[in-house]
């Protein structure tokens, strides 16, 4: 596994650049400048683009649409389980009703505000925006990936939801990494078993995926960084050729990437899904390493529910 990075530095590179291409865009944050955009002081960068407006997530979100019906890019950024949960309101009536064009960045997400315990921990905010229309979701799996979503959601016309933790995780892309909105990527080629990986989870699963080889199974490694709109195709032809479905995510598997994996599939091509992410449940106090383990996000997990997924589609 290579050096672990914050993945939340790629935000804060991202959003600079983007501004730089887009003269029209702005950032408003919460009373959090260090915690989803750590070392880099936007507001010295972007002088008159960038809006604290305390903590009042559901103030922010609604000037934030305010910004976009003046013709503005608005990324409003806050703590994922704050920003998801507290303004599902404001986002989807003022937000996704009208279609405007706002970006949303949820931060510390997943189990990675582990210390701050499980009023912090964001494991539901993926299922709250899925279930928006008109609403795009993405959880960049690494640093680079991180960057790139945030160009991306630049030049997307509409509202999107970016999912990103501050758990340090391997680094996956490079800079040639080209981030596509509504595509997968693939990873490894296989005929037994899919794995669907979301988030920083990438690793996790790669590592599986040797091991499962090791035994001899051949397992197809798909990156999912998109969850809505889902690569449909990628999903379809996963369950085709293989038969045996995987997901893992960093969130609870009620209405995440596992969620809508099954949606899909039991309309168009019912196949064994095995989820591998929170359960229905709350998470506890502890570091975000602590918590993957106790939760099953970890290697020798993710193998037996393959092995699991294959059994099933026997």
């Amino acid at each position: 596994m290579s050096e672990l990075v914050n993945p939340t530095l790629g935000i804060g590179t991202g959003l600079l650049k983007a501004a730089a291409k887009h003269p029209e865009m702005v950032v408003l944050a919460v009373d959090n400048r260090g915690a989803i955009v750590p070392g880099l002081n936007l507001y010295e960068h972007i002088p008159g683009r960038y809006f604290d407006v305390g903590i009042a997530e559901q103030n922010m979100v609604t000037t934030a649409a305010g910004f976009a019906a003046s013709g503005k890019i608005p990324f409003a950024t806050g703590i994922g389980n704050f920003v998801a949960l507290r303004c599902v309101e404001q986002i989807r009536t003022f937000i996704a009703h009208t279609k405007l064009n706002v970006k949303i960045i949820g931060g510390i997400t997943g189990l990675s505000a582990g210390k701050e315990g499980p009023t912090h921990e964001a494991t539901e905010d993926i299922a709250h925006m899925r279930a928006i229309p008109d609403m795009v979701v993405l959880a960049p799996t690494d640093i680079v990936s991180a960057e790139k979503a945030v160009l991306a959601a630049a030049e997307w016309k509409g509202p999107v939801y970016i999912s990103i933790g501050r758990t340090p995780s391997a680094v996956i892309y490079d800079d040639s990494y080209q981030f596509r909105i509504g595509s997968a990527d693939l990873h490894r080629q296989g005929k037994d078993v899919t794995i669907l990986s979301t988030g920083h989870m990438l690793a996790y699963v790669l590592e599986a995926a040797d091991r499962l080889a090791a035994e001899g199974v051949s397992a197809r490694v798909l990156d999912v960084q998109t969850i809505k709109p889902l690569d449909e195709e990628a999903v379809l032809a996963a369950a085709k050729e293989t038969g045996a479905i995987v997901t893992v995510e960093e969130h609870t598997i009620v209405g995440g990437l596992g969620g809508a994996v099954a949606e899909y599939l039991s309309g168009v091509y019912p196949a064994p899904v095995v989820r591998v992410g929170i359960n229905d449940e709350y998470s506890q106090t502890g570091t975000p390493e602590e918590l993957m383990v106790v939760h099953g996000l970890t290697p020798e997990n993710i193998v037996r529910s393959a092995r699991r997924a294959m059994e099933l589609n026997r």
